[in-house]
């Protein structure tokens, strides 16, 4: 049986195959990147209220956080890190996943799957802007 982190891994690997290339052309444009978060941003809002997805939406705004640091240049990423965080990012935004997201209780099982193996990946990155970010706020 597959444990829990090849599972999110098996999910990474068919957003990957059903995203990356739009995602490395999205993170290599500021203005595309721009309109990714204003669309991300606008999802969240609709799903504030909404009890099955909130384990998603810390990530999906920490992953949004990170984004605009890189992009006003306070606190960079990785190239890799961007392109990953922006994959998620797209596939979360995405009508079409593997498990659709309109299924009752099922539905945002794949976007959590993907936004937590990226989370995974980049977690040193993650861990980094978080403490440049509470350094930040003092």
């Amino acid at each position: 049986m597959e444990n829990l982190d090849e599972k999110k891994e098996g999910f990474l690997d068919r957003a990957k195959m059903l995203y990356l290339k739009k995602a490395q052309e999205i993170a290599g444009e500021e203005s595309k990147l721009r309109k990714l978060l204003k669309n991300v941003a606008e999802k969240l809002d609709r799903l504030a209220h909404h009890p099955k997805v909130q384990a998603v939406i810390e990530p999906v705004k920490i992953f949004k956080r990170m984004i605009q640091a890189h992009m006003n240049g306070s606190h960079k990423v990785s190239a890799k890190s961007l392109v990953l965080m922006v994959l998620g990012l797209v596939y979360f935004l995405s009508p079409i996943d593997v498990i659709p997201d309109f299924l009752p209780g099922l539905g945002f099982t794949d976007d959590l799957s993907v936004i937590l193996a990226v989370f995974h990946a980049i977690k040193h990155e993650v861990d980094d802007f978080l403490a440049w970010e509470k350094q930040a706020t003092k």
